[in-house]
């Protein structure tokens, strides 16, 4: 039986935790956010004053489930506080790369001109070049897809196109 309570366990599961955030946050950005959660994210696609915005909300639902798990983990369940640290870990991640580097909520600013960065800033701007919640690619946080291959997805949806042309067809007042 393997002993739960081995740092190299624990390491290893909290990693695998870390790793599998991604997938969940995926499937969490396309089927919650851009879905019935759309109230809280529609924030994040629209200009805003100030340092905060409502999709924040998101954050705070995500970092209150990893401390009930710490909690949890603090009566002897070592797993638990494993599974707790990978989910903190990603978060701190997507407060470093999404917030800081993609959005630049930073008061420093760096905008990467080549390598992985540079991928992930494009295919995050490429998810914000639809407005709405429908027709967006790239749902995921730390992982981005080839850039080329995400605006073939955009140009085959339409989305932006007709997004364009009605902006252009639209009276300006």
């Amino acid at each position: 039986m393997m002993d739960v309570n081995g740092w190299p366990v624990l390491i290893t599961v909290a990693l695998a935790v870390f790793l599998t955030m991604e997938g969940v946050a995926w499937a969490a950005h396309k089927y919650i956010m851009h879905g019935w959660g759309w109230g809280w994210h529609r924030s994040h696609h629209e200009p805003h004053e100030g340092l905060f915005e409502k999709n924040d909300l998101y954050a705070v639902v995500f970092a209150l489930f990893a401390i009930l798990l710490f909690f949890i983990g603090s009566y002897g369940y070592p797993l638990v506080t494993a599974i707790a640290a990978g989910i903190t870990l990603y978060g701190l991640f997507y407060f470093i790369v999404h917030d800081g580097l993609v959005h630049q909520r930073w008061p420093f600013r760096h905008i990467p001109h080549k390598g992985y960065a540079k991928r992930l800033v494009q295919a995050h701007r490429l998810h914000h070049a639809v407005k709405g919640k429908d027709g967006a690619v790239s749902f995921g946080f730390l992982y981005a897809p080839p850039v080329d291959r995400l605006s073939e997805e955009l140009k085959r949806s339409g989305t932006v196109a007709a997004e364009r042309r009605n902006e252009t067809a639209a009276p300006r007042s």
